[in-house]
């Protein structure tokens, strides 16, 4: 397997031998476990879960966007664990993998793992989510969305739609994973543009681990504590579908008693956003697979790239949701 080297440039002339030569003992883990060096590049992919329909959606675009581009992929599933995440990511560096890529579970502690790669000459991509690290260096780029902006997004719309009201506008908050870098940024993006009016009251925001199950136990909890609830924000889709269901069992309407704004626009989200069950949902687009491969292929290239990869993302009503719904790939 081709495994990330230096082009050997003399006189103008690319020494082939350089690259043949990394198919024998010692290179990459194709090479090395083939017994032969056939160019295909392999990567060793860790993702978070399948916690929801978006991260399926995320999972599907890698896998196939991996085998359009000839990329052979050894894909783990975390299952929502960072320990499983740093040892898949060091079976990775045992197999000699050419690149890795990897969606934080959380935002901390990948120090160690990400300079036992850096070690092992294999570089590294982030996708969805950063990590906090210091060093910059110990990965090539990170691809996503910008999270803080999802968050700016949802708190305009609320104080659009609350505009005319007197007060107060009591809100909870269903998060994501506790140390998640989509929990924390959607958070703070939404409370620096609802946080400065006084009206708007949170009552109480808790983590609902971006599962429809957790979101459904959590908002249950909301409403026997909080009789008047007038907003929903919730972290991601799943979560707010699972609102959806505590709300109507408590004899609520969701999205007329108690309005919702949600992050994603996964399928089932956009469908209850056309229902006008969900009343505004700012995307996280999950189809990352294509510009994933391609910087892949850039960064074993040894091609300059940038080190954030922003994906291009919009915001549903429920007429544009409607629209949208026919040919939504997710």
């Amino acid at each position: 397997m081709l495994r990330k080297v230096s082009a050997v440039v003399l006189g103008g002339v690319l020494i082939a031998a350089t690259l043949a030569a990394c198919g024998g003992e010692g290179s990459g883990g194709g090479g090395a476990a083939s017994g032969k060096d056939d160019g295909k590049i392999v990567m060793g992919f860790s993702q978070v879960g399948a916690e929801s329909g978006w991260r399926t959606a995320n999972t599907k675009s890698i896998q196939e966007s991996a085998a359009a581009a000839g990329i052979e992929l050894k894909f783990s599933d975390a299952q929502q664990k960072q320990e499983n995440q740093i040892k898949a990511i060091r079976s990775f560096i045992s197999q000699k993998v050419d690149i890795i890529a990897f969606s934080p579970v959380v935002e901390s502690g990948w120090d160690t793992v990400l300079k036992e790669a850096k070690a092992a000459g294999i570089p590294v991509i982030l996708t969805d989510r950063a990590v906090d690290s210091p060093d910059k260096t110990l990965y090539k780029t990170f691809i996503g969305s910008d999270f803080v902006l999802e968050g700016k997004k949802a708190g305009e719309w609320v104080k659009q739609e609350f505009a005319s009201a007197a007060g107060p506008v009591n809100m909870v908050e269903l998060q994501g994973n506790t140390g998640a870098a989509p929990a924390i940024d959607r958070k703070e993006g939404f409370e620096s543009v609802i946080g400065s009016d006084p009206k708007f009251k949170m009552l109480a925001s808790q983590p609902g681990d971006f599962t429809r199950a957790k979101g459904k136990e959590v908002m249950d909890a909301f409403l026997k504590a909080n009789p008047d609830i007038d907003l929903l924000y919730a972290h991601n889709d799943d979560m707010g579908l699972g609102a959806i269901e505590a709300i109507e069992a408590a004899g609520k309407k969701p999205g007329t008693d108690i309005k919702i704004v949600t992050v994603d626009a996964v399928k089932d989200g956009m469908q209850a956003l056309s229902d006008g069950k969900i009343n505004f949902i700012v995307e996280c687009s999950p189809l990352l697979g294509p510009q994933l491969m391609d910087l892949a292929k850039k960064v074993l290239n040894g091609e300059t790239i940038p080190t954030r990869v922003l994906t291009e993302e919009t915001t549903f009503t429920q007429d544009q949701a409607k629209a949208a719904l026919p040919e939504r790939k997710y």
